[in-house]
């Protein structure tokens, strides 16, 4: 299964090329394309050419789609950097620590605007092609709706699980929902198939970000990102809060000056308290709902390969 997600890899890669490449001013171009050449999953537009694939449909036709998310997705990993104060991103030096923070905004901004006028090469009907502008348009608003949630749950010492979930689908979910379902809004497929494959992304997104979560905590050297950032940063997320409700003291949360011991301590805390056992349950729950939503498809080796990745996306390691 992993062979065909590479070679699907692959044509994104080769297509990122042709869409996204480097151009005068190359010190802006350079830091807008940073990230994208220091690799990453490309989850986002597999699931994009997969959903097409699944829907009996011609991938080629909507790759400028797919493309058009990764430069979303990019431009949200560099604003949510600056925010964070990161240094570290896909094992490399994140953008603005490289090329400052008024260049990294002006990347993270062409990337945001290089989407919209990507996805307009899609070769599709004009009328399914506004439909699909305007949803992603709409995941936009939803990204930064969430990032702002994110940010303001740093200041806060309650936050209800409900809240968390909210955010997490607003800042990271709706993203791959738009993945999984854009293909079917961008052939004119019917609503109820772009519905169930909507779910079947947005449902995926929570239990990868959930994962994500749970990875920052254990991943260590192998997320490519500062490790125990999320303690330090003090960001809420499920694994915290549900700590906080079983009464869990943590050395390292919302403290700048926290040694590698601190994080380690806190991380034995935490799974010896079961918060990270709840969150990967609550994670494999999700997943199980997004193979659900792919009933509505026929069956293929493309639905097979969706259904391999929702549960990749809570048992990778990195």
């Amino acid at each position: 299964m992993m062979e065909e997600i590479i070679k699907r890899g692959k044509i994104i890669e080769k297509s990122i090329e042709e869409l996204l490449p480097i151009k005068e001013p190359e010190g802006l171009y350079n830091a807008a394309r940073h990230l994208i050449k220091a690799g990453g999953k490309r989850l986002r537009p597999i699931i994009c050419l997969l959903s097409a694939e699944a829907l009996g449909c011609d991938y080629r036709k909507i790759l400028p789609a797919a493309i058009a998310i990764e430069s979303i997705h990019n431009f949200t990993l560099i604003h949510d950097d600056i925010m964070d104060e990161d240094e570290m991103r896909r094992g490399v030096k994140t953008v603005h620590t490289l090329y400052g923070i008024p260049t990294a905004i002006l990347a993270g901004d062409t990337l945001f605007a290089e989407a919209f006028k990507i996805i307009s090469l899609c070769n599709v009907d004009e009328k399914n092609l506004i439909k699909a502008s305007k949803k992603l348009a709409e995941v936009c608003i939803d990204i930064c709706e969430g990032q702002f949630l994110d940010i303001s749950f740093e200041s806060r010492y309650r936050v209800e699980e409900h809240e968390y979930l909210e955010m997490i689908r607003k800042k990271t979910a709706v993203l791959i929902a738009l993945s999984s379902s854009i293909p079917a809004i961008l052939f004119g497929k019917e609503e109820e198939i772009v519905n169930a494959l909507w779910d079947f992304g947005l449902n995926a997104g929570m239990g990868f970000q959930i994962h994500d979560d749970i990875l920052d905590l254990i991943g260590k050297d192998k997320i490519g990102k500062d490790w125990g950032s999320d303690l330090i940063e003090g960001k809420m997320t499920l694994i915290v809060i549900k700590a906080m409700e079983l009464g869990v003291e943590l050395k390292s949360f919302r403290n700048r000056n926290a040694k590698v011991r601190d994080i380690e301590e806190d991380v034995k805390r935490l799974v010896e308290s079961g918060a990270i056992q709840y969150a990967k349950r609550r994670a494999f729950e999700y997943i199980e709902r997004a193979k659900k939503s792919l009933s509505i498809l026929e069956d293929s080796y493309a639905k097979s390969l969706l259904t391999w990745l929702a549960d990749y996306l809570i048992s990778r390691e990195y």
